[in-house]
């Protein structure tokens, strides 16, 4: 019987406007070629320049993640050679990283899942080969030099993870605190955000590794999962057997439903790192990582604790009402406007939820302010509307800038809750029904709904639902 055993290396583009080391753009999806400079071009005699801001989001990143900051940290020269690597090295990280020794727990994978980080460090991308696409596509490659330079932070894992379910349930869960963050934007299909996998089984109730395998640059929770699957299940039946598993790098391929060959770590480069001459030690004293630590926003796991105990809700519940920070933060001022904060919950999943997929937005362009979606919560709490017509009206205020109590008011949809005038309505639906009556009589209690749902449509939906079904029994029962 074997067991996986799974580390992650996850690359997070920093949320800069310019790259690493130049004021060259960051801007994804402009024609290639067009934000590069010398510098990260690699031309001779250009001379690097650490970007600020990508240094106070690393450690903000880093922080999160319960990491240690370093007060010294240095930049390396990781000498390798291919073609979207300008300069021939890339600069990086090595022994003296920005960040070290954090943890990570996965909620609802499972009791006790946690991760230890064993380091976060800066680094620049390379640049990206273009295959496909060009009229000669088949005999060249063409370059692209945007990415060049591109700030990034690694974040390497221990082998702590034990399933493929697991690794995957991590890198979301790390894709939505670094977008919570404000440090990478998750675009995954843009390349924001990919993932390294280092997998390799063992006997289970062994501590002693397995040979591993690296499977390179997923870039999606399901491929991860697919591809760690696969990887698994292939080095198993290696061993079982009685074949070996051999050190090398692979590729997933999504098409074919497997992980290949790439190259062979026994061939890998020696990347000779050494110290980048053209870079100062990043010194960060106690008081700007304090600075940092002070901004952070109330976490995703804290934030849902605290859902739970001040707000009532389920775990499950407030999971959702966390999904992202907009989501929080719209929820949470929904429910201070509504006095109502289950109400609220259930208006986000539901109604506005709704919207905002068949408009293809986030949550930051929603069409109704947590003000004004508070108002129409509180109207049905106050009995002036029902549910079904607060639906109505609340179609009627989404991208309009109209209050709920404004359309009501205007278009006369104020609930109709005056027994005498509803008294009316129900003896002639009564009358109308006589048969429906007498079937709800003799114990068919369907018939009640649609008696019910009959003085409803006579009132528009506007009448108190409650009113309508308190006097149709006193109603019934007097027969």
């Amino acid at each position: 019987m074997y067991e996986p055993v799974i580390g992650l290396e996850i690359h997070a583009q920093l949320r800069t406007d310019t790259k690493i080391f130049c004021g060259c753009r960051t801007r994804f999806g402009d024609p290639p070629n067009t934000h590069v400079c010398p510098v990260c071009a690699g031309l001779p005699g250009a001379l690097p320049v650490l970007n600020r801001r990508a240094v106070e989001l690393a450690v903000r990143a880093a922080l999160a993640l319960g990491c240690r900051i370093n007060a010294r940290s240095e930049f390396a020269r990781k000498n390798y050679f291919y073609p979207d690597l300008p300069k021939g090295y890339q600069i990086s990280q090595y022994d003296q990283p920005l960040a070290s020794a954090g943890l990570v727990e996965i909620p609802g994978a499972g009791s006790g899942v946690r991760v230890a980080i064993i380091r976060v460090h800066m680094e620049e991308d390379a640049g990206k080969s273009l295959h496909e696409g060009f009229h000669d596509s088949a005999q060249h490659t063409y370059i692209d030099y945007n990415r060049s330079g591109i700030p990034l932070i690694e974040i390497v894992t221990e082998p702590d993870l034990r399933s493929a379910a697991d690794a995957a349930t991590f890198f979301e869960t790390l894709r939505r605190l670094l977008v919570w963050l404000g440090v990478n934007d998750g675009n995954m299909e843009e390349g924001s955000l990919r993932c390294d996998a280092n997998v390799s089984v063992r006997r289970a109730g062994t501590e002693t590794l397995g040979t591993k395998t690296e499977v390179k640059n997923l870039n999606s929770f399901r491929h991860l999962q697919k591809a760690l699957e696969h990887e698994i299940a292939r080095q198993m039946e290696l061993l079982a057997d009685g074949g070996r598993v051999v050190q090398e790098t692979r590729l997933w391929d999504p098409a074919g439903v497997r992980t290949v060959a790439m190259r062979s770590k026994e061939e890998a480069h020696d990347y000779r790192y050494f110290p980048e001459p053209d870079l100062p030690p990043v010194e960060l004293s106690a008081g700007s990582v304090a600075a940092i630590a002070e901004a952070l926003p109330e976490l995703p796991h804290v934030r849902r604790a605290r859902f739970v105990a001040e707000y009532g809700l389920s775990d499950s519940d407030a999971g959702e009402m966390t999904r992202s920070r907009g989501i929080a933060e719209y929820f949470e001022e929904t429910a201070r406007r509504a006095g109502n904060p289950k109400a609220a919950k259930d208006w986000v999943v539901g109604e506005l939820s709704r919207m905002l997929n068949e408009r293809g937005v986030e949550i930051e362009q929603a069409g109704v302010t947590p003000e004004a979606l508070g108002g129409l919560v509180r109207l049905v709490d106050d009995g002036a509307i029902n549910s079904t017509t607060a639906k109505t009206v609340f179609e009627k205020m989404y991208g309009t800038g109209r209050t709920a109590d404004e359309i009501v008011s205007s278009e006369g949809l104020a609930q109709i809750s005056d027994e005498d005038a509803l008294v009316t309505m129900v003896r002639d639906i009564m009358a109308a029904q006589p048969e429906t009556v007498a079937q709800y009589r003799a114990g068919k209690a369907a018939s009640f709904g649609f008696l019910v749902g009959q003085v409803m449509k006579a009132t528009a939906g506007k009448a108190s639902p409650k009113v309508v079904s308190e006097l149709l029994r006193r109603e019934i029962e007097r027969g």
